[in-house]
């Protein structure tokens, strides 16, 4: 039995809300060490470092030579910076959703990982969610979905709209499991609580004739996660706060009268972004093509502009 690898020294660059978690659960990760964290409030840094024993720094390029790979959990608007001038120094990615602000920087980032030969991977956790990874499995031809995303107010992420915020994620999981391009986009949305969209709801056509009908806010009195699936004789729905996948399937038998079967789907453990970032982590090591590459992000971040695009110019526009 040969020895086990080597961990692999990783950073994390902003450790606001949800970079400290990826400090958590580098450092809980036998497969990864934790070296150090970055953040422009030097004082948060040290505070995340000491809890996980690694070194604080205020410049991501401090990670040179230090660490092999880096989460970037920055706003949005400063995800090309940070992560082309990682890639130039030689390091892997993972990059929290979305990608970038727009389709031209994520160019940016996409020829630098090329220029480098540096792996991409895209923080769409949603694809490392136990109930949608069960969900996944039963798919096979979906003629429609029906997705709602709805979400406390928060004030972080507010520098993009809801489409970026959360409803990117959906957009992914329909490209995902559909596999194949939008042919038309209608959408609709609101301002409410900050002077970008808080609300949307998109109806989005596929290539393959499968319709999807999406809903995101950020302003509600709890979080909803629900997916429902409408396939060939058969319903999926999936509750990813209850962590549920129930499947109703129609049953044809010849001489009897057709009836639903129903079961409840097996659901594996496990904490989405931890997931995530073992993925990433294990990416790193044997150099493998990411479960979420840099060019399945940009593809959901040109369908996020579209539902933006649509919103801008339709009936309901300023």
């Amino acid at each position: 039995m040969g020895a086990a690898p080597e961990p692999v020294p990783v950073g994390v660059v902003g450790v606001g809300h949800l970079g400290r978690h990826h400090a958590r659960l580098y450092a809980a990760n036998p497969a990864a060490r934790l070296v150090a964290v970055v953040d422009r409030d030097l004082e948060r840094a040290r505070a995340i470092a000491a809890e996980y024993r690694c070194e604080a720094f205020d410049d991501p390029l401090a990670l040179v030579g230090r660490a092999a790979a880096a989460s970037v959990a920055v706003p949005t608007v400063h995800h090309r910076e940070v992560a082309v001038a990682l890639l130039d120094a030689g390091m892997d990615v993972l990059i929290e959703k979305p990608l970038a602000r727009d389709i031209q920087e994520a160019d940016a980032i996409l020829e630098a990982a090329r220029r480098a030969d540096r792996l991409v991977m895209v923080g769409h956790t949603e694809r490392f969610n136990p109930a949608l990874v069960a969900l996944t499995r039963a798919v096979d031809a979906p003629r429609f979905f029906e997705i709602h995303r709805l979400a406390k107010f928060s004030a972080r992420s507010t520098d993009v709209d809801v489409v970026l915020d959360l409803m990117i994620h959906d957009l992914d999981l329909i490209l995902y499991l559909d596999g194949t391009e939008p042919v038309s986009v209608d959408a609709v949305g609101v301002q409410a609580l900050t002077d970008k969209v808080d609300i949307a709801n998109a109806r989005i056509r596929m290539a393959s004739g499968c319709v999807a009908n999406l809903t995101a806010s950020r302003i509600s009195s709890e979080p909803v996660r629900r997916v429902r699936v409408f396939q060939s004789r058969t319903y999926l729905a999936c509750d990813t706060v209850a962590k549920s996948v129930e499947r109703y399937h129609l049953e044809l038998t010849p001489g009897a009268a057709p009836r639903i079967r129903h079961d409840v789907l097996p659901v594996g453990e496990g904490e989405p972004l931890g997931n995530e970032l073992t993925s990433f982590v294990e990416s790193v090591r044997t150099r493998a093509v990411p479960a979420v590459d840099g060019e399945q992000g940009k593809r959901a971040l040109r369908l996020a502009h579209r539902v933006l695009e649509s919103i801008a110019t339709g009936p309901g526009a300023a």
